[in-house]
């Protein structure tokens, strides 16, 4: 049975056979049997596709790892666990950022204390200056599930207070080319910050501020699929947002 997730994954980068086969040193007829023929790679083939390609090996190969290896591959994700949001260091938000080269997310209800740091919001527009991909999802603080967060969390009014604190603390980034700020209506479980496969993901945690709960600092790792996990989350968020007027 032919690959067809393997042939669509080729169609849609626009890569043929033979520049498959090139890029990880294998025969074409060998490329054409995994795709036409079903035929499973050797694991160090099907993580240089995968990579190649920029998708999941697991979604190319679902049978290909065992329940055991993607749980082992997915622990290896985990860089870091911080108890408390409040115990990052402070300087890992800006590295974090610092580092992606392609794709900056901020996925949040406020993310007040970012935007509060006007050398981070100038990192981020130089980022988008030089053609890093940076896209915001704040809370809309018009919506039922703001309002509700902010009485979760003791709060009632402030989290709306806070979320457009931020709308004009984002001002400089608005408008400018490879930004892109939505607002969301959606029940956060998780506040995710990413820069390209790295995410540091702050879970939420019902009646307890954000700033308490647990961090997880995740790198993906091919056969892995946390990182995916919560990217295709934020995806997901991002899709049903509204774009907000300038």
């Amino acid at each position: 049975m032919a690959n067809e997730r393997l042939r669509a994954a080729l169609l849609q980068h626009g890569v043929s056979i033979a520049q498959l086969a090139e890029a990880i040193t294998v025969d074409p007829k060998t490329v054409e049997r995994w795709v036409t023929k079903g035929r499973s790679p050797y694991r160090r083939h099907r993580y240089a596709v995968a990579s190649y390609l920029g998708v999941e090996e697991t979604y190319l190969w679902p049978e290909a790892l065992t329940r055991e290896q993607v749980a082992s591959a997915s622990e290896s994700e985990i860089l870091t666990v911080y108890p408390h949001r409040w115990a990052v260091p402070r300087d890992a938000w800006g590295r974090l950022f610092a580092s992606a080269s392609e794709e900056i997310g901020i996925l949040v209800y406020s993310g007040l204390f970012l935007a509060d740091d006007a050398g981070l919001v100038r990192m981020l527009g130089e980022k988008a200056d030089a053609g890093v991909r940076v896209r915001i999802l704040l809370g809309d603080p018009d919506c039922a599930e703001v309002a509700q967060r902010g009485r979760d969390e003791g709060i009632d009014g402030g989290m709306v207070a806070k979320i457009r604190k931020v709308l004009v603390l984002y001002r400089p980034l608005r408008g400018r080319a490879n930004v892109e700020i939505r607002l969301h209506a959606t029940v956060l479980h998780n506040s995710i910050y990413r820069a390209d496969d790295q995410l540091l993901v702050n879970t939420h945690v019902y009646g307890t501020p954000a700033v308490n709960a647990p961090v997880f600092h995740l790198r993906k790792v091919l056969g892995g699929d946390m990182v995916a996990t919560y990217t295709e989350s934020f995806e997901r968020v991002w899709d049903g947002a509204r774009p907000i007027g300038f």
